[in-house]
């Protein structure tokens, strides 16, 4: 299983929270706050079903206070319960809302990349990941 001390976790994450950060387009919250790939998450996936339970259980930790590391805590919330790709796939349903939220460069907006990536994501559920939450 891969752990907390795995070198090849912190590249994934990083190559992880690069992809959604890339071409993010510049959001601001109602008091000014920056929004992140983490508040892309959360629209996408209350669009798409019921609350998520990665996201319930980020916004339960009182210790996390930026985007940033909300999105840092789902990741690997999503890793551990192999949910990574499902999730993703759900947010990227809606183009109209990919495009609000990237812009044309993203990755996202490519039908051949957005395949690639979730496909990539899927391989992922054979891994175990044993992280801490």
């Amino acid at each position: 299983p891969v752990t907390d001390g795995s070198r090849e976790l912190h590249s994934l994450c990083a190559h992880l929270e690069f992809l959604l950060q890339f071409d993010l387009k510049e959001k601001r919250s109602f008091f000014g706050q920056r929004k992140d790939y983490w508040d892309f998450l959360c629209q996408g996936l209350a669009q798409c079903r019921q609350e998520h339970e990665g996201i319930r259980f980020v916004t339960s930790l009182d210790k996390l206070k930026t985007p940033v590391g909300r999105g840092r805590a789902f990741l690997r919330y999503c890793l551990v319960h192999r949910q990574l790709a499902e999730s993703l796939q759900f947010c990227l349903l809606d183009l109209k809302s990919l495009r609000e939220w990237y812009y044309a460069r993203s990755p996202f907006l490519s039908p051949q990349s957005r395949a690639e990536i979730l496909g990539s994501l899927y391989e992922l559920n054979g891994i175990t990941f044993h992280l801490a939450l």
